[in-house]
């Protein structure tokens, strides 16, 4: 083989294995661990989940099949594959740059909230945490933390520092071996502390709440629900583009995009069945909201048998799905700068990572009395960090999708697009599957999303 070919070879996964590795880690973040579980405490339980589940089946599924697809077929990042499939001056390049914006602005403070895990990790095996069953004393360990510049800081870098240097190891030697070890241990480690929960007497009654069915589901929760299905998916930034990127010209787009969905389903589900058997079998409310992770779980299990090592594996498992996400985000960023600017992968990783690591400062200050925190919320009424997942979520993610779901549907050339759906996929092969998935891109999709933005926006 020549060095052409090694290094052509090199940029792509080594196996489809590795690919729904990666993916499925993008996926899986600290959103299925820690924003799902109190979401579903606060919308129903069991009627939450169903409705999320169609969602992902109706809505997400077919938008990751759409941008996986732009991937494979240009084998390009977020912007130049949307200059190829259109035109080198073309609007449509401005979706791929939002994505590549979005993920820079999200890893910034995303981060953050992962350096808060690998601080809760490090009290776990020192054992920091508060003696007793004292919540305030939890509740103000965890507000002295979100204060604590030095703190927010020193775990920003070490973060933030693991996640360059498997990216800077490049597609096989870094990201697909760090996935498909990460994955494996992240499912392990879920599953251990999911039968640890089923030991606990809160098992049975957090079953029957997460499936049984709730009138506390209002249309706002089917709201919440399409929300969360778009977005735990990593759909709409470029992520699930750039990892498509690295497939080969015939591997199956179908086959592996709903085997991504499954695995971020399952982790999702899983991580409800972990957290609320220990919230029940303490007499803690499964709804307790952001706090559940940071302040109820670490004083819920230091109450149980064996829960100081239930502690230390939780918290290792919420580092492994931090920083498959965010491996995914920084590799994204990195692409564009290889693509557009022909950059080594050494100096696009180097300096994108160095940027978003400057750029994650005032979120890890935001929790003080100084300009990006106190001041800032004086000002406009949010902290840098509460501003910036703003503009993430309610801006960048649903305009992203929006233009994904467009340039699919309605831009693309309906022969390629074709083509490219059948292409490798005896699933894709069948006509009523492709006729259906075009129906999603091209109208509900668009509609659904719009309506999740006015909603997260405040217009009813």
């Amino acid at each position: 083989m020549t060095e052409q070919e090694n290094r052509k070879a090199s940029n792509h996964w080594r196996s489809s294995i590795g690919f729904i590795a990666a993916a499925a880690g993008s996926a899986v973040g600290l959103g299925n661990i820690w924003k799902f579980p109190y979401i579903t405490g606060q919308n129903g339980g069991g009627t939450f989940v169903l409705f999320y589940l169609l969602c992902i089946v109706i809505l997400g599924l077919p938008i990751m099949v759409a941008e996986v697809m732009i991937g494979r077929t240009t084998q390009s990042s977020p912007v130049r594959a949307f200059q190829r499939l259109s035109a080198p001056n073309s609007g449509w390049q401005v979706v791929g740059m939002l994505g590549v914006f979005a993920g820079i602005l999200i890893l910034s403070f995303y981060s953050i909230v992962a350096g808060w895990g690998l601080h809760y990790l490090f009290l776990s095996i020192v054992g920091g945490f508060p003696q007793g069953n004292n919540p305030q004393a939890y509740t103000d360990l965890f507000d002295s933390l979100v204060q604590s510049v030095r703190l927010n800081i020193w775990w920003h870098s070490l973060f933030m520092g693991i996640t360059i240097v498997v990216v800077l190891r490049g597609i096989r030697g870094g990201i697909e071996k760090f996935a498909n070890w990460g994955m494996l241990a992240l499912l392990i480690l879920l599953g251990g502390l999911a039968v640890y929960g089923a030991t606990l007497p809160g098992f049975l009654p957090a079953v029957k709440f997460l499936f049984a069915f709730s009138d506390n589901f209002t249309w706002k929760s089917a709201l919440e629900a399409l929300g969360h299905a778009f977005f735990s998916l990593s759909l709409g930034i470029g992520v699930m583009l750039t990892y498509g990127s690295y497939l080969q010209r015939h591997d199956d787009v179908v086959g592996t995009s709903i085997a991504i969905a499954i695995a971020d389903t399952i982790v999702a589900i899983g991580a409800c069945l972990v957290l609320f058997p220990i919230a029940f079998s303490v007499g803690l409310e499964p709804s307790a909201g952001p706090g559940l992770i940071f302040i109820n779980i670490p004083l819920a299990l230091l109450q149980l048998p064996w829960g100081r090592i239930g502690l230390l594996v939780f918290f290792v498992l919420l580092l492994l799905a931090a920083l498959t996400s965010a491996v995914s985000l920084l590799e994204m960023a990195v692409s564009f700068l290889i693509d557009s600017l022909g950059w080594s992968r050494t100096l696009a990783a180097s300096t994108m990572g160095g940027f978003i690591y400057l750029l994650g400062i005032p979120s890890a200050l935001s929790g003080g009395s100084g300009f990006f925190g106190a001041g800032l919320k004086q000002l406009i009424g949010m902290s840098w960090f509460d501003a910036a997942d703003y503009l993430s979520s309610n801006w960048l993610l649903p305009l992203g999708g929006i233009g994904i779901s467009l340039f699919i549907g309605w831009r693309l050339n309906p022969q390629l697009r074709t083509l490219e759906f059948q292409d490798g996929s005896r699933l894709g092969s069948k006509s009523g599957l492709y006729s259906g998935w075009l129906l999603v891109v091209r109208w509900l999709s668009p509609i659904v999303i719009v309506l999740v933005m006015l909603y997260n926006l405040g217009f009813f």
